[in-house]
C-alpha cells in the first residue's frame, strides 16, 4: 500500500513537473517591506497595483513598492480602486485614499463620523462597487455608501456574514444558516435557501447565461438556475475539494482561477478543463492563495499568506523550471516524430509534444547531453559517454571512445558524418543502413566543441583556449594536413564557430567575423558585431535553426538574423528578454525551432518556450511617479508633479522616479532621459528607474524620460518643468537693487570727489582769499593807520584850530571886555558916542555866537559826541552840553571861564554840579570820563 501511493506521488508529481506554465513574478515580504499577507488585490486607472496587506496598502507601480501605513494601526483586510479614489478596510475603519499634488496618497475616513452606529469588533473584509455606490461589508453588516450623495445606508443579517460577491449586475452576500441573499434597492432579499448553499461556504458567484455559477469553499462548482441547484463538475475537483478554496476569480476570456489554502492556483477553462495548477513546487511562492486580482493586461495577481506572485496567463512565454534537479540544466532540445527529446546534464529525456505527460528518462542516457542531431530520419545524440542513437525511448551507444559535442554532414557525402569530440575529430560511416564509427582523422587531437566543414573539405575548429584552426582533410576523411593557426580573430571566453548561408562566422567578445572565402582570412561583420556594442557582450555562442536563421545572446536581448525575402541582406530582429531572467548557461546557451514560431530555450534549471508571432504588446506609457529634491545631507521632500516645480536655491539635489506599468516577467522595460538645461542628449538605454541630479545651479529646467518595451520606443514622454531659484542675493530683484545702489554709490562716490576737490579748491581760494584778505587787512591796517595818523593829524590840527578860534574868540572877547571897561571908566562926556561903542562890543562878545561858531566847529571835529553824551545822559542841558565839549578840548576851568563870561569859581561850580548829573564816582575825573565817551 506504502509503495502504490508513494507510486501515486511520483505519478501527480510527474505531471505537474512535465507542463510548461506562464511565467510567474515573484515579490517577497523582504522585496516590497511589507507584512507576509495580502488580502486583497486592486488596479488604479493609472495601472498602479494596490495590496491590503497586513501592516498597510501596498502601492507597486511596475518598478517601485510603497507601503502607506494603515491608518489605525490595524491589518486592512481590503482594498478596491473605483475611478480615483482607493477604498479600504480595516478593523473598525474604512475610508479612502486619493493621490495629492506631490503624487503621494493621503487618507480620508468615511467611518469617523459613524463611530456610535458601528458594532464593537467590525473588521471589513470585502469592498465591492455598483454604480455610485460603495459597499464595505463587515461579519455583522453592510455598509452602502452614496459616494454622490455622501450618506450611508446599513444593512444589518441576522447572523454572521460569510462573504460577500459582486458580479455585473449585482451584489450577493451568503449569510450563516439562511442561504444567498442579493442586494436590491438598498435592501436585501433571499435569492436561494436551498440546503447546499446553506451548508456549504460560499466563495465566490459568477453570472452565466442561464443564472448563476457558485464557487464553495470544498465541493466545487453548483449551477442556480431559479430555485434549482445543480453541480457542475470540472477536472480539477477532486484537487480542489481536498485543497479549501479561499478565493476565486472569473477571467476576462472565461476561465476560471481558483486559489486554495493548501494547493496553490487552479486554472480551468469555460468548460471546467485544467489549464494549469501552479503551486509551490512549481513556482508559486506559496500554496495559500489569500486573494486573486486579473489586471488590465489579463495577469493574475495572486495574493499569498507570504508575499505576492504575478502570473503572466497570457505571455508568448511559458516556462518549465524544474526546482528539485530531477530534470537539470537543459543543453540540446528537439522535436522528433512529435516527441520533444531534451537532453540535460542528468541525461535524455522525452514525452509526447503538447501533452501533461511525464517526462520520460531513457536509459543508459544518464550523465551530461551535448546535443541533438536529425540526419535523414535518424536522431543523433552527442554525450559525454559518446555518440547514441535514440529510437523512442531507447537508445543505442555507437561511439565511446571519447565524449561527443556535435555532429555534422560531409559535403557530397550522404553516408557519412564527422563528430567532434573531446579529443579531436571522427567519422561516422552507414554502412547496411546502420550508422558505425569508422576512423578518428588522425594529425588533429584538440577538443573540437565547435567545427565546420566547407565543400573544399577544409575543416574550421574553434577552441576556447587555442583559437581558431584550419586544416585540410582528404579524400578519405582520414587525415588532417596543413593544419593552420589564426592570430585573428583571438581566442576569446565563450567564444563559438558556426556556418550560415554558405560562410563561416566566428564570435568572441570583440565581435562578429565573417570568413572571406578567397583570402580564407576573418573579417569583422558590422552587422553582426551590432549586437556586443555598449559592453551587451556575455557570449559569443552562435546557433542556426532549421529554418536557417541565426541567433545571438547578449547582456539584455536574444537575437535573431534571417534572409531578407527581397534580397540578400540580413534582417535584424530582437527580443528584449535578459540573460538575468533566463537563466541560461553562458557559452551553452541553446535555441530550437520546435514548431513554426515556437522555439524552446534551454536555462539552468528547465526550459522555456516562446511563441514569435505572440510577441505584440499594448503601448504603454511612461509617467514620472515622483520628484523629491533635498538640501545636502538632509531628508527629501517631494515636489508637485501636476504643476511645473519651483525649488529653492538649496533645495538643488533632484531625484526623479519613472516607470512604465507593466508586469511582464522576462520583458524589462529600458528607459532615456534629458535634463534640457543640464544635459541635453539623450542618457543610454538603462533599467533603471530612478535618477539624480546633485548641486543644480539657479536656472530652468526640463527633464524628459522615454522608455522602450519589447525593443518599440514608446510615444508617450514624461516631462516635468522645474525652476531653481535664484539665492535672494542673486535674484532679478537684488541686481536691480545692486545696481541702483551701485548707481547711488557712484554718484556719492562722484559727488564726494567732486566735493573733496571742490573743498580742496575752495580750501585753497579761501586759504588764497585769506592771504589776500590778510594782506589786504595789513594793507588796510596801514592804509587804516596811515588814515588814522592823517585823522589824527586832521583831529589834532581842527582841535588846534578850534582851539585856536575858542582861544582867538577867547583873547577877542577879553579883548572887547577889557575896552569896556576901559569905556566904562572914561567920563561922561560924550556919553551917547560911549554906550553905542559899548552896545556894540556887547554884540561882538555875545556867548550865543560864540557857542554857535564853537559848535559848527566842534561837530566837525568830533562827530556825535554832544548826541552821545546827551544819550548817556539826557538832563543835560545846553551849557552843560557845552562846558562838556570844552571840556572834551582839555581846555582849563581858567580857558573856559572867558568862554562863559563868568569867573573861574563859577566854572569849577559848574564841573561840580556836572559830576552829579554824570553821576560819577568820587576817584574818576571828570575829564578822563568825557575823553572815553
Amino acid at each position: 500500500m506504502k509503495t502504490k501511493y508513494s507510486f501515486l506521488l511520483f505519478f501527480i508529481f510527474s505531471v505537474i513537473f512535465s507542463q510548461e506554465l506562464p511565467p510567474i513574478l515573484k515579490f517577497a515580504p523582504s522585496f516590497y517591506g511589507a507584512g507576509n499577507q495580502n488580502w486583497m488585490i486592486s488596479q488604479s486607472p493609472n495601472q498602479f497595483v494596490y495590496a491590503a496587506n497586513n501592516v498597510g496598502l501596498l502601492e507597486f507601480n511596475g518598478a517601485n513598492w510603497q507601503l502607506y501605513p494603515s491608518p489605525n494601526e490595524t491589518i486592512i483586510r481590503s482594498v478596491k480602486v473605483i475611478n480615483n479614489r482607493i477604498y479600504t478596510g480595516c478593523y473598525m475603519e474604512f475610508g479612502f485614499w486619493t493621490r495629492q499634488t506631490n503624487g503621494r496618497l493621503n487618507y480620508t475616513s468615511l467611518s469617523k463620523g459613524m463611530k456610535k452606529q458601528m458594532l464593537n469588533d467590525e473588521n471589513f473584509w470585502n469592498i465591492l462597487n455598483y454604480d455610485q455606490w460603495v459597499i464595505f461589508q463587515s461579519l455583522n453588516r453592510i455598509y452602502i455608501y452614496d459616494s454622490k450623495t455622501e450618506t450611508f445606508k446599513i444593512i444589518t443579517a441576522k447572523s454572521f456574514i460569510t462573504k460577500s460577491y459582486g458580479t455585473n449586475n449585482s451584489i450577493f452576500f451568503q449569510t450563516v444558516g439562511e442561504g444567498l441573499f442579493e442586494l436590491e434597492r438598498g435592501t436585501a432579499h433571499l435569492v436561494s435557501s436551498n440546503p447546499i448553499l446553506i451548508k456549504n461556504r460560499i466563495i465566490n458567484v459568477f453570472e452565466i447565461s442561464d443564472g448563476l455559477l457558485v464557487q464553495t469553499q470544498l465541493n466545487g462548482f453548483y449551477k442556480v438556475v431559479g430555485n434549482s441547484v445543480s453541480k457542475f463538475n470540472t477536472e480539477a475537483d477532486s484537487q480542489i475539494e481536498t485543497s479549501s478554496v479561499y478565493s476565486s476569480l472569473i477571467l476576462s476570456d472565461g476561465r476560471f482561477a481558483i486559489g486554495t489554502v493548501s494547493n496553490g492556483v487552479f486554472i480551468l477553462s469555460k468548460e471546467g478543463k485544467l489549464q494549469y495548477h501552479i503551486s509551490q513546487n512549481k513556482g508559486l511562492s506559496n500554496n495559500t492563495a489569500l486573494s486573486l486580482f486579473e489586471d488590465v493586461d489579463e495577469n493574475l495577481w495572486v495574493g499569498l499568506d507570504n508575499g505576492i506572485n504575478c502570473i503572466n496567463l497570457n505571455s508568448p512565454i511559458k516556462s518549465l523550471t524544474d526546482d528539485t534537479g530531477v530534470l537539470g540544466a537543459v543543453y540540446a532540445s528537439i522535436l522528433y516524430k512529435d516527441k520533444l527529446y531534451i537532453g540535460t546534464n542528468q541525461g535524455l529525456f522525452y514525452k509526447n509534444f503538447n501533452s501533461k505527460e511525464e517526462f520520460t528518462f531513457i536509459n543508459g542516457t544518464k550523465g551530461q547531453v551535448w546535443s541533438l542531431f536529425e540526419y535523414k530520419g535518424t536522431l543523433f545524440c552527442g554525450h559525454d559517454s559518446g555518440t547514441f542513437l535514440i529510437d523512442n525511448a531507447s537508445a543505442k551507444c555507437i561511439f565511446s571512445n571519447s565524449g561527443t559535442w556535435k555532429l555534422e554532414t560531409v559535403p557530397h557525402h550522404d553516408n557519412l558524418l564527422l563528430q567532434g569530440n573531446y579529443y579531436g575529430i571522427s567519422v561516422l560511416e552507414k554502412v547496411n543502413n546502420q550508422w558505425v564509427f569508422r576512423n578518428k582523422v588522425k594529425g588533429f587531437d584538440y577538443s573540437s566543441r565547435f567545427l565546420e566543414i566547407t565543400n573544399a573539405l577544409e575543416v574550421y575548429v574553434s577552441h576556447e583556449n587555442q583559437g581558431v584552426f584550419r586544416f585540410q582533410l582528404d579524400k578519405e576523411l582520414k587525415n588532417a594536413s596543413t593544419i593552420f593557426s589564426y592570430e585573428s580573430p583571438r581566442k576569446g571566453k565563450n567564444a563559438s564557430l558556426i556556418q550560415f548561408n554558405n560562410l563561416i562566422y566566428y564570435a568572441n567578445k570583440e565581435g562578429i567575423f565573417k570568413l572571406n572565402p578567397k583570402t580564407k582570412l576573418f573579417i569583422k561583420d558590422d552587422l553582426l558585431s551590432s549586437v556586443f556594442k555598449n559592453d551587451q557582450y556575455t557570449s559569443g555562442k552562435l546557433i542556426v535553426d532549421n529554418s536557417n536563421k541565426i541567433w545571438l545572446f547578449s547582456k539584455n536581448y536574444i537575437h535573431y538574423f534571417s534572409l531578407s525575402k527581397m534580397s540578400n541582406q540580413l534582417k535584424k530582429n530582437v527580443i528584449p528578454i535578459p540573460a538575468s531572467l533566463t537563466n541560461s548557461m553562458l557559452g551553452f546557451e541553446n535555441i530550437s525551432r520546435i514548431s513554426n514560431s515556437v522555439y524552446l530555450i534551454g536555462t539552468t534549471d528547465g526550459y522555456y518556450m516562446m511563441n514569435l508571432d505572440d510577441f505584440s504588446f499594448k503601448n504603454y506609457a511612461v509617467s514620472i511617479t515622483s520628484v523629491s529634491v533635498n538640501k545636502q545631507n538632509e531628508n527629501p521632500i517631494f515636489g508637485n508633479l501636476i504643476d511645473q516645480g519651483t525649488f529653492d536655491h538649496d533645495f538643488n539635489n533632484i531625484t526623479f522616479n519613472y516607470s512604465i506599468p507593466e508586469y511582464n516577467k522576462f520583458i524589462n522595460a529600458e528607459y532615456q532621459y534629458s535634463l534640457e538645461g543640464f544635459q541635453e542628449d539623450w542618457s543610454g538605454w538603462s533599467t533603471k528607474t530612478v535618477v539624480s541630479f546633485k548641486n543644480l545651479s539657479p536656472g530652468d529646467y526640463t527633464f524628459k524620460v522615454r522608455a522602450k518595451f519589447a525593443n518599440s520606443i514608446l510615444k508617450e514622454i514624461g516631462v516635468y518643468h522645474f525652476t531653481v531659484l535664484k539665492p535672494w542675493y542673486s535674484t532679478n530683484l537684488a541686481v536691480f537693487i545692486y545696481f541702483i545702489l551701485l548707481l547711488f554709490m557712484a554718484h556719492f562716490i562722484n559727488k564726494a570727489y567732486l566735493n573733496y576737490y571742490r573743498k580742496q579748491r575752495e580750501k585753497l581760494i579761501e586759504e588764497n582769499n585769506l592771504l589776500l584778505e590778510i594782506q589786504e587787512l595789513e594793507n588796510e591796517q596801514k592804509m587804516m593807520k596811515l588814515r588814522n595818523d592823517q585823522l589824527s593829524l586832521d583831529v589834532d590840527s581842527k582841535n588846534r584850530e578850534l582851539a585856536v578860534s575858542t582861544m582867538s574868540l577867547n583873547s577877542k572877547n577879553e579883548l572887547l571886555a577889557f575896552i569896556k571897561e576901559d569905556l566904562k571908566k572914561s567920563p561922561e562926556n560924550g556919553t551917547n558916542n560911549l554906550k553905542s561903542v559899548i552896545s556894540t562890543i556887547n554884540k561882538n562878545i555875545s556867548e550865543e555866537d560864540s557857542w554857535s561858531v564853537f559848535k559848527e566847529a566842534f561837530d566837525n571835529a568830533d562827530k556825535d559826541f554832544l548826541k552821545r553824551i546827551k544819550l548817556l545822559h539826557p538832563t543835560l542841558t545846553p551849557n552843560d552840553l557845552r562846558l562838556c565839549a570844552y571840556l572834551r578840548l582839555n581846555l582849563t576851568s581858567k580857558e573856559v571861564a572867558p568862554l562863559f563870561n563868568i569867573s573861574v569859581r563859577s566854572v569849577e561850580i559848574k564841573r561840580y554840579r556836572l559830576r552829579k548829573k554824570m553821576n560819577l564816582l568820587h576817584d574818576q575825573g571828570l575829564v578822563e570820563y568825557i575823553m572815553e565817551v
